[in-house]
């Protein structure tokens, strides 16, 4: 008989209330036995009405909390199952029957820790039950990190008991994590093939089919597979409806969800499914209300935050987004859409740095999203690398080349594959005739990496008709216009950006870095602080603050810089970058015992912050605590598998350990993830060679050189290794080996020519490096080399040749026109004081540069402008005690003796820590 819904819903009333009533009459026993006959029908709705039906005449009976606490967790409620199996080992139920199945309920709930306290002791005696729980302690040792407990766990199950289904299953979970796709496959395969109404294996081979083999058709038959075999389990219906919704298929989501309702309409996975649908129906207002009622009872979900905080992004209330959304990250680091949309997040409020940062951890050479590899060269472009920006285009097009944004992509692989006119001809119509703006940026994007600025401030135009409001496009065009040499024009176009948007942070730091080049730090200061009066709990705006007084320098910078930092962490407890500036600065000031207590604090704020565990890391080896600095750096590699970055800083960490066992292990993790990899091969070679195995790190070094035989990296570790061992006929020959492959290398040219000197031939070394002059005019690398040992040799006039060759070349060379000057003045040249000016006019407040020109002042007789100027240096680095030691000299040259003779014996007092007392001695005598 066809039943319409009222009917369905007065049949399962009636069944309910049958039940009910025959219970009334049945004894415990016959109750018990109907459960359990349920059960095994998979049942477990009717199975828990009878078991409580017993439970109400017999509420001490151990037998019947057991079952319903097995009842319980077989429908999908763990956290109501530990509650009735706790009972039933309290009433002394066998051991064997329930541990395993209440560790199971224990993990499922997240509850790791208590599994490992409670039963990583506990011994059984049947080898199932041993087998369960070995499982179960296996899954909490891997989500406390110790991967390999929870493989000798693993190894223990099956041990007891070869064919255990959950043992097996979890032996094919392993295998995946060693990217062992297709054997993880055919082991839940094999599975199956035993057990085909193993509904958990489905399941499993559904996530796999989903997730990592991207077969989204053969995952929903799996997950139908997982249903039928278990038709009362919602675990089933969650990966098939949430595919479902995924694919596009809302209507077939929705007639899933229905069925899913009838079994468990308020478990918090419905219920989020639920706001998903209505998300992807783009019925923002109904998905808000349903994932704020999913978050009232469970606050902490990160899906249900990543869930609101995109709710709250298609909504554009990115205050709201970006705190759900970072709470999301920070209780699932691997949380991957709650990553991209808190990047969006941020890259609409003009936090394009945060951005990057978000999504480091998830994208990499592996990454094969095209989509979020377009987002992640967005950010780039507004963080103002175009060179990165236009690779992470390309190899999005290269993935998906189809729509409009795809479209974009595919003309910036044409342009990088050569085809530059036709490619930019393709970003120019998109940009016209797409309202979207990924073209446009793509388009500003290839014209500033051309050069091309006229085209690029053209295209900026066409992106402020399409977001005439948008902040960024002002502080976009400041840097086009920095480019040209505009700074007027830069200043008002972000001046204008602000008035837009007055609290835009981008176009305020930009601001004030123009006051620091123009030396005006104070209307630098002003900006941040007149932020801080209209946002008093910016922590952007204290920890730039923070910055400025760093660069000042002076007697209390230390600790102003650590007020700071503190205000910036109170007024945003959830920020990392204050807490990790903090650490770094304490670092520098060498306290390291300071820096591992706030790095700790950090991490009982953010315990899972990627920056942070790394800051902790670098804080804990700084205090002597390796061992804690080594496990904590461990833990930030192992929450990146897929990137590179956080294993080399393992390795140099264990290196510096003296661990080179450890080491060669982690950097051969890199090489499985980037064969190619330099910095583990110049890691692994110094391994070699601080074992006195020069032979194996040459073979390391060739192995770069096939790799790359265009590139110079294997012949110049090949030189650099046999240099090391004191062969510099070998690495002479590796060298120029190196420059036939690569003939334009700097590195290599320095390289043959220090260790032609240490080999003694001082003539070929002159005749190769005049060589190079001649081939190579428009170097500046090896002329600032050559200009730098003349210097050291005290070959002057040598120097100051090369140091003109390099300021005709580059005109902007800041340091070629700081030793220029110097040089100049050493040979009593006129040009000294125009020179140091140059530098300066370059490159403002650099203590340095200001130091030479104020030498050189006052060399002229100019005491006033040269003390005004060195005391500006001395402010600003007060700790430099070879500052003092020319302010003192200009000090005495200016007749200012009481000044000089002050300074003098504060240097005096440093005793050997001052490496210029003799000079300064010698200085003092002539007061």
């Amino acid at each position: 008989m066809l039943l319409n819904k009222s009917s369905f819903a007065s049949t399962a009333v009636a069944v309910a209330a049958a039940l009910l009533l025959v219970a009334c009459g049945d004894s415990p026993d016959k109750l018990l036995a109907s459960a359990k006959d349920y059960m095994a029908k998979n049942d477990t709705k009717a199975a828990v009405i009878q078991i409580k039906n017993v439970l109400q005449k017999q509420p001490d009976s151990a037998e019947a909390r057991y079952l319903l606490g097995t009842a319980l967790l077989a429908s999908g409620d763990p956290s109501a199952a530990e509650i009735e199996l706790q009972k039933a080992r309290d009433l002394k139920y066998d051991d064997n029957q329930v541990v395993p199945k209440l560790a199971m309920a224990l993990v499922q709930q997240g509850k790791a820790r208590k599994v490992l306290d409670d039963f990583a002791s506990v011994q059984l005696s049947s080898p199932s039950a041993v087998a369960d729980l070995q499982t179960s302690l296996g899954g909490a040792y891997s989500a406390t990190g110790n991967q390999q407990a929870a493989r000798e766990a693993l190894n223990k199950a099956l041990a007891a008991d070869p064919q255990n289904a959950v043992a097996l299953l979890a032996k094919a979970r392993y295998t995946l994590a060693d990217q062992d796709v297709d054997g993880a496959l055919a082991q839940v395969d094999a599975l199956l093939a035993r057990d085909p109404k193993n509904a958990e294996a489905w399941r499993f081979k559904g996530d796999l089919q989903q997730y990592v083999k991207r077969q989204p058709d053969e995952a929903v038959a799996s997950y139908r597979k997982a249903i039928e075999a278990k038709p009362t389990d919602a675990r089933g219906y969650f990966g098939l409806v949430g595919l479902l919704t995924r694919q596009g298929k809302l209507e077939d989501a929705e007639k899933e969800l229905v069925s899913l309702r009838k079994i468990a309409a308020k478990h918090p996975e419905t219920m989020y499914l639920d706001a998903q649908l209505s998300y992807a129906k783009r019925d923002f207002p109904k998905a808000r209300e349903q994932a704020q009622e999913l978050l009232r009872l469970a606050p902490s979900n990160p899906r249900a935050l990543e869930l609101s905080g995109g709710i709250e992004l298609q909504r554009n209330a990115l205050a709201t987004a970006e705190e759900y959304l970072t709470k999301a990250v920070q209780a699932a680091p691997n949380l991957p859409m709650a990553r991209r949309w808190l990047a969006m997040t941020y890259l609409r409020s003009g936090q394009p740095g945060k951005a990057q940062a978000t999504l480091a951890p998830i994208v990499n050479d592996q990454t094969a999203d095209p989509a979020l590899l377009a987002l992640a060269g967005e950010v780039q472009m507004m963080n103002g690398d175009a060179r990165k920006a236009e690779e992470l285009f390309a190899r999005a097009s290269k993935l998906d080349p189809e729509d409009g944004r795809k479209r974009t992509m595919l003309a910036v692989t044409q342009m990088a594959s050569g085809q530059m006119e036709a490619g930019l001809e393709q970003l120019q119509d998109i940009a016209a005739t797409d309202k979207g703006t990924s073209a446009d940026m793509a388009l500003i994007s290839a014209y500033m990496r051309g050069n091309e600025l006229d085209k690029a401030l053209k295209a900026l135009d066409g992106l402020a008709k399409k977001t005439p409001d948008n902040p960024a496009v002002g502080q976009l065009r400041s840097r086009v216009l920095l480019a040209k040499g505009d700074r007027d024009g830069a200043r008002k176009s972000l001046e204008a950006s602000l008035a837009r948007s007055p609290n835009y942070f981008p176009s305020i730091a930009s601001l004030a870095a123009l006051d620091m080049q123009d030396q005006k730090p104070d209307e630098a200061r002003k900006r941040f602080e007149e932020l801080l009066k209209r946002e008093p709990k910016s922590s952007r705006a204290l920890v730039a603050l923070a910055e400025l007084r760093a660069r000042d320098g002076g007697p209390n910078a230390a600790k102003e810089v650590t007020d700071l930092l503190n205000r910036a962490i109170a007024a945003e407890p959830t920020e990392p970058a204050p807490r990790v500036f903090l650490v770094d600065h304490l670092l520098r000031q060498q306290d390291a015992k300071q820096a591992v207590s706030v790095a700790q604090s950090a991490l009982a704020a953010l315990p899972d912050d990627l920056a942070i565990l790394d800051a902790a890391g670098r804080a804990q080896l700084a205090a002597g605590d390796t061992n804690q600095g080594l496990t904590t750096l461990a833990r930030v590699a192992s929450l990146q598998p897929r990137v590179v970055a956080p294993l080399l800083r393992l390795a140099d960490a264990q290196l510096a350990a003296k661990n080179a066992s450890a080491a060669e292990q982690t950097l051969r993790k890199v090489w499985d993830l980037q064969p190619n990899n330099l910095d583990a091969f110049q890691r692994m070679i110094g391994i070699r060679l601080t074992q006195d195995r020069l032979p194996d790190a040459i073979s390391l070094a060739r192995t770069v050189q096939k790799q790359q035989p265009k590139q110079m990296a294997g012949f110049l570790l090949e030189g650099d290794a046999r240099a090391s061992k004191k062969d510099f006929d070998g690495a002479v020959a590796a060298y120029q080996n190196g420059l036939k492959a690569a003939p334009a290398s700097p590195d290599l040219m320095v390289r043959l020519h220090s260790t032609l000197l240490q080999a003694g031939k001082a003539a070929e070394a002159a005749r190769v490096a005049d060589n190079w002059l001649q081939t190579q005019p428009k170097d500046v690398a090896v002329p600032l080399y050559l200009a730098d040992r003349a210097m050291t040799d005290k070959r002057l006039d040598d120097a100051e040749r090369y140091y003109l060759r390099i300021v005709k070349q580059q005109p902007n060379h800041a340091l070629a026109y700081n030793n220029l000057a110097w040089i100049s003045g050493e040979l009593k040249r006129d040009a000294a004081v125009s020179y140091a000016e140059k530098a300066n006019a370059i490159a403002p407040n650099q203590p340095a540069f200001m130091d030479t020109l104020a030498t050189l002042l006052a060399a002229r007789g100019d005491y006033a402008k040269a003390i005004e100027l060195q005391t500006k240096v001395l402010k600003m680095q007060g700790s430099n005690d070879l500052f003092k030691l020319n302010m003192a000299k200009i000090y005495a040259q200016a007749g200012r003796k009481d000044e000089a003779r002050k300074l003098l014996d504060e240097l005096a007092q440093l005793g050997d820590k001052f490496a210029g007392q003799a000079e300064a001695a010698k200085l003092r005598a002539t007061l």
